[in-house]
């Protein structure tokens, strides 16, 4: 790999924070602006795609399926200082993205143990 952490070593989604009062609904809108931020980036952008072996009109139609956007937050969560830079262009806390990656449950992209 290319020196990053294991999701499973990340701190943010292992903070105890367990969905910590966000809805559904506010989870996939903080997926969506994330889905955003990462489209804003032409490097995240590149790097997003290829990890998840999608090109522009295959992500057109995998972001109409169920676990799509907990896969645009373990993206996010993968990497602290993507973390730290989606949460300060979000105007958020980095735990509330845990919050909405736990508020959406289990993704098909991330291996479960």
């Amino acid at each position: 790999m290319d020196g990053l952490p294991s999701l499973n070593d990340n701190k943010w989604l292992h903070s105890g924070v367990r969905g910590a009062g966000m809805n559904r609904q506010e989870a996939e809108a903080l997926a969506v602006a994330a889905l955003a931020f990462i489209a804003g980036d032409r490097t995240l952008f590149d790097r997003f795609l290829a990890l998840t072996g999608l090109d522009v009109p295959a992500l057109r139609q995998a972001a109409a399926t169920p676990g799509f956007l907990p896969g645009v937050l373990d993206f996010i969560l993968a990497h602290e200082p993507t973390v730290l830079a989606f949460a300060a262009d979000a105007e958020t806390d980095p735990t509330r993205i845990a919050a909405a990656r736990q508020a959406l449950g289990d993704s098909p992209f991330v291996e479960q143990p």
